[in-house]
């Protein structure tokens, strides 16, 4: 990211008058190696082949700020792999994380890991230390730290259908669990600031909110989520949830985010309403059904519809619901950037 691009996205979540929305999309393996033409291993695996995708996003698309921005990650196996999962590593596929909790007393022995020794953190933070001299000499910095959140490493620990059944049957174990998680986060998320200085924002993902009823979220999301963000003295404060996010959105302002990238589930008229304005939106064309399936056409009528239905395009940033999909061309970018300046020409001359 771009400093013009860092001040642009700060003006927008500050709510100051644009001319017009910046775009934006959250990029990573499941998009990138595909894209640029390597397999998904060459890019967990290639230092050089991961800086030449994420650059050629950039180059490819300057007008595009891309979140978070030179990820370094190794998909969903990230942060389990600190907690001793067995990480399994296809070629081309994604790669996937066994779970290590097979019963619920296996809480009772688990301890917080060390984020700066722990599975992969390492080489994760090492690739973006090392590559942090390339990254800045192509006009960029490193923004943001970056983790799932609390639910959804305890889903990938235990497994999704035993996570839910557990926040049911042992709540507390499961407040245990997360506590666990939380103080993990915590440590992760300031290692990351300590060892590259740049960092002014933190980004947490966690579909499994969306999986959950209002009164649970309140109990087993809201505070261990609010907490990592208040421990993170950022300027932006980024969230991921593209599962279902009705019945908790209305929350997340003082969770402490201030940036939302949703799912297809509400509007952004009705976010908006529903949040008093008060979270700036990244979305909302449909990931997979129109930016990755559509025909360019496609992107642009539905791109079109978004912007003239938009009720107040003030903290708004147009991208999709949830993360680049895979199989998101080109040529369907473009047209939604073509899109995006049609509306504002078409504005500017009214």
């Amino acid at each position: 990211m771009t400093d013009l691009q860092w001040n642009s996205l700060l003006e927008v979540i500050n709510g100051n008058p644009q001319p017009e929305p910046p775009v934006g999309f959250i990029i990573d393996c499941p998009w990138l190696p595909k894209w640029y033409g390597i397999s998904i291993l060459d890019y967990f695996s290639s230092d050089e082949l991961w800086f030449k995708a994420n650059l050629a996003a950039h180059e490819t698309f300057p007008e595009v700020m891309f979140l978070p921005s030179f990820w370094s990650e190794y998909g969903m196996c990230t942060e389990p792999s600190a907690f001793g999962a067995k990480c399994i590593f296809w070629k081309n596929e994604f790669p996937y994380a066994e779970k290590i909790i097979k019963q619920p007393e296996d809480i009772d022995e688990l301890t917080v890991p060390d984020p700066e020794t722990g599975g992969l953190l390492p080489f994760m933070l090492n690739r973006l230390v090392r590559m942090q001299p390339a990254i800045e000499a192509a006009g960029h910095r490193i923004r943001f730290s970056v983790s799932r959140g609390p639910l959804n490493i305890a889903s990938f620990l235990m497994g999704a259908t035993e996570l839910m059944m557990a926040i049911i049957l042992e709540p507390e174990r499961i407040h245990r669990l997360l506590r666990i998680i939380t103080d993990f986060l915590k440590q992760w998320h300031a290692l990351q600031r300590k060892a590259i200085p740049s960092i002014d924002g933190i980004l947490m993902l966690d579909d499994i909110v969306g999986f959950i009823g209002e009164d649970d979220f309140l109990a087993f999301g809201f505070p261990y989520i609010k907490e990592i963000y208040d421990a993170a003295p950022s300027k932006v404060k980024f969230f991921h949830n593209d599962a279902d996010f009705v019945v908790s959105v209305k929350h997340y302002p003082d969770m402490g985010v201030n940036l939302f990238n949703p799912g297809v589930q509400m509007g952004i008229n009705e976010i908006k309403k529903v949040t008093g304005n008060r979270l700036t939106v990244l979305g909302s064309i449909p990931p997979r059904d129109v930016l990755a399936a559509g025909t360019p056409e496609q992107v642009k009528q539905v791109t079109l519809s978004l912007l003239n239905e938009l009720n107040d395009k003030s903290r708004f940033i147009l991208s999709c619901a949830g993360g680049m999909p895979p199989g998101v061309s080109t040529e369907n970018i473009q047209a939604l950037l073509q899109a995006k300046k049609e509306v504002y020409k078409m504005e500017a001359q009214s």
